[in-house]
């Protein structure tokens, strides 16, 4: 724990006190403002949530009710005509005619009481006999006449005396009555002597059933279905005449149940209410303003003044060490404040003041001294370039002297022409750095020089990648290593010689490849060389050895910040290649 706390606080060291401050106020006032208050908005949607569920599972519970009260009073009233041995009378018996038929349906109608006994209903009553004699008409009617619909096939299927059946009926029936069916069916079969089959239909008060529903004001939508098409409803879906919705709204339900009424499966789904919880927010909105901006806002301003109270006279301070690299330091103007931070700036003042006498006599006397430093190396710089020019020239001079020796033609104009060519850069040093392109035409007119000098003996080819052409190089460098190649390799060799120059790109690298099929280089010589060059310098120049190969050794260090490395290769008699490796970033176009 020790060390996690030394860790937290070498950390906090690294950030600026303007962010220290802005750490403070969230961590210690914003994080737990929003914790807290988190943890009671979830409390609160939590209470609703749980309050609104239990609604929910009260409206459901109050449909199921219902529903199995208005089933219920149909079954009872049912089961009185189930258990009335009149009825079953009146439907087994054979009636000789029509007239015979109606005379007794009066006398029925009369001294049973039918209608008073099973009290007063909005549902329709029908009773059905497999008796021949009976008209159709009124309560009852023949049971042939209703064998092919549903609702008789599903009675006959189940082994239940009574069911409830829910159905669309489209049978030619009056347009006056409803098309959708909630019937209770049940059979007359209490005195189970009868030979006559006899059932007993029937039909709910569809319509005051839906208006039931709708009229208890439910806080929520409720859907009743059976087989996903919805029964009953308080958000409509009541059209008598057309045939039952489909329920298809399951991603909103947030509470159903399922019961089983008389053989048919019903669900009841009750849809989540409208969340009221948003609006409640706005209609608290200005308090709810009132408290953000005492929670956070007010502490934020007072953090924000209490920040600048620091970070910007630190600021100033930071400021003025900033300018300690000026020739005099500027003391602070606007000193402010008694607390520690005043203190310190005062101090500040004091060491400025002490340290401004001693600028004077260390520091300004300090910076001529390095200013006759720099004169000093451009003075070797130059002195560089002077050893250069007689070295290239007298070369030059020898090769034309040679060939006019042995030749006395136009040739010997021609070889001037490229001498004068190479004179006017090797005098003009107004820029050490020329581009590859401008370098290459120099080494090109110089071995065609030495090929007048040489003739069929010597050969060149020139290899120059094309993205290479316009990076900027110490001027005279590859001329110089082309003409060493020259002089020492194919000079000496009485046979035919090739001096190749390649430059390229490979792996971030410039490379610079001089190579001759001359005499080649002994080890020992060639361990001396490779040192020189690595480790050329002023001083070596002054013994007078080597200086073409070391001045463009030291002049490429010099322009590449020591950043390029010499590589040679050679074998005795045979070849020589000098392999010279700059990073590109190094280089400037």
């Amino acid at each position: 724990m020790g060390r996690l706390w030394k860790s937290i606080r070498s950390r906090l060291d690294d950030y600026q006190l303007k962010k220290k401050l802005k750490f403070l106020y969230v961590y210690c006032v914003l994080l737990p403002l929003i914790i807290t208050d988190s943890a009671i908005i979830y409390i609160f949607i939590a209470s609703e949530n749980a309050s609104m569920q239990k609604g929910m599972e009260g409206i459901a519970s109050a449909v199921k009710y219902n529903f199995y009260y208005d089933v219920e009073d149909a079954a009872g009233t049912t089961k009185k005509i189930y258990m009335n041995k009149y009825v079953n009378q009146f439907l087994d018996k054979q009636f000789e005619s029509g007239l015979d038929y109606y005379l007794s349906y009066q006398a029925f109608m009369k001294d049973s009481l039918f209608e008073s006994s099973i009290g007063t209903t909005a549902s329709k009553i029908t009773m059905y006999a497999d008796n021949p004699t009976i008209i159709s008409g009124g309560e009852f009617r023949r049971l042939s006449t209703v064998k092919s619909q549903e609702w008789y096939r599903k009675l006959s299927a189940s082994d239940q005396d009574g069911i409830l059946c829910i159905y669309y009926d489209d049978s030619n029936i009056p347009l006056v009555d409803t098309r959708r069916r909630i019937s209770f069916i049940r059979r007359l079969n209490f005195y189970r002597r009868d030979g006559c089959e006899k059932i007993v239909k029937m039909d709910l008060d569809y319509s005051g059933m839906a208006q039931s529903i709708v009229k208890m004001n439910y806080d929520a939508p409720v859907y009743v279905c059976w087989n996903d098409k919805i029964i009953l409803s308080n958000q409509g879906h009541f059209g008598q005449w057309n045939e039952f919705d489909t329920f298809d709204l399951q991603k909103q339900v947030g509470y159903e149940t399922a019961f089983t009424s008389y053989g048919t499966e019903l669900k009841v789904y009750v849809l989540k209410p409208k969340i009221q919880t948003i609006s409640q927010i706005m209609n608290n909105m200005p308090l709810i303003a009132l408290l953000i901006f005492i929670n956070t806002i007010l502490p934020w301003i007072f953090m924000k003044m209490i920040s600048e109270s620091f970070t910007e006279r630190l600021k100033e301070l930071s400021e003025a060490f900033k300018r300690i690299d000026d020739e005099k330091l500027m003391e602070i103007k606007n000193v402010r404040g008694e607390d520690e931070i005043g203190i310190v700036m005062r101090n500040y003042n004091r060491m400025v003041a002490t340290i401004n006498d001693l600028i004077q006599t260390v520091y300004i006397d300090r910076l001529r001294e390095q200013e006759m430093d720099i004169e000093r190396q451009n003075a070797e710089l130059l002195a560089l370039h002077s050893q250069i020019n007689p070295h290239f020239l007298f070369n030059a001079l020898e090769s034309i002297r040679m060939h006019s020796l042995l030749k006395n033609e136009k040739e010997t104009a021609c070889m001037v022409e490229k001498l004068a060519m190479m004179e006017r850069q090797n005098f003009d040093w107004g820029t050490d750095f020329i581009t590859v392109k401008e370098e290459i035409s120099f080494v090109e007119a110089y071995l065609q020089l030495q090929k007048y000098r040489f003739g069929d003996r010597l050969s060149y080819k020139l290899e120059i990648m094309e993205e290479c052409l316009d990076y900027r190089v110490p001027k005279l460098t590859i001329v110089t290593f082309a003409e060493n190649a020259c002089v020492h390799g194919i000079e000496s060799k009485t046979t035919e010689g090739w001096i190749f120059v390649r430059i390229y790109l490979k792996d971030e690298l410039f490379y610079m490849e001089i190579e001759d099929t001359g005499e080649g280089i002994e080890e020992t010589f060639l361990n001396q060389l490779k040192y020189k060059m690595e480790h050329a310098s002023i001083d070596k120049l002054k013994d007078k050895k080597g200086v073409g190969i070391l001045n463009a050794c030291l002049r490429l260090k010099m322009a590449t910040d020591n950043q390029v490395s010499f590589d040679v290769e050679s074998e005795a008699g045979i070849s020589t290649m000098v392999t010279i490796k700059i990073p590109v970033s190094n280089l400037s176009k």
